[in-house]
């Protein structure tokens, strides 16, 4: 996984001496795969075999926008190899709620297609063409309609200007984790990718954080 944070986050971990894995899901960035033949599920996979395959240990797991729903998934999935959670933007269940809240005749008309486009700023498009298969799967994985059961910390940091994934899903991951260790941070000018040099500052600032914290609690 290239990009700004990615980046950051693994030259801060080696200059404390940490090991560090990055990397793209299937059909995304540089990985292999078709981005249109994939579903949350697959992706999903794809975390998992990274923390059983590659990874030495209980992990702290940082998630940005569908990582972060991701991260989740991971977290329920592999309780003892995670030891923190720290979400960038996270749009948990966010493909599946944004479809549903749409008026029932575009509904209707994008079942008739067979697709619908997720508006993105951050598409050549303009947005996401996303099937009704892909959709039915990705319910399949939403955690926002009961208790989440993770109880690790976990760090919630969001931009109240992003204009792709609403800010208050990352108050309903905090409302709905069982964890009794859990932080937001809401960016005032923060935008979807929080990317920009104070964003990156304050990531890695709350991952050295927790990494003193849970050096303490051993």
């Amino acid at each position: 996984m290239s990009g700004q944070k990615a980046e950051a986050l693994e030259e801060f971990c080696k200059s404390l001496g940490h090991s560090y894995l990055r990397f793209d899901y299937t059909g995304s960035g540089q990985s292999e795969g078709v981005f249109a033949d994939c579903t949350v599920g697959t992706w999903k996979k794809d975390v998992l075999y990274m923390l059983d395959e590659l990874a030495d240990g209980p992990q702290i797991l940082v998630g940005s926008s569908m990582g972060g729903w991701l991260m989740l998934l991971a977290a329920i999935a592999r309780p003892e190899k995670t030891k923190a959670l720290v979400g960038i933007s996270t749009a948990a269940d966010h493909f599946v709620t944004a479809f549903k809240t749409l008026p029932i005749e575009v509904r209707k008309e994008c079942e008739d297609k067979g697709e619908w486009t997720l508006p993105s700023t951050h598409s050549e498009d303009g947005g996401y063409k996303l099937t009704m298969d892909f959709l039915a799967e990705a319910e399949n994985h939403c955690v926002l309609q009961s208790p989440i059961p993770i109880t690790c910390p976990v760090r919630l940091i969001h931009g109240l200007k992003d204009a792709d994934v609403p800010w208050h899903i990352s108050m309903q991951v905090a409302e709905r984790v069982l964890s009794a260790d859990v932080d937001i941070i809401l960016r005032r000018h923060g935008q979807h990718r929080m990317a920009e040099k104070d964003d990156i500052k304050l990531m890695v600032y709350t991952i050295d954080d927790l990494i003193d914290k849970l050096t303490t609690l051993v």
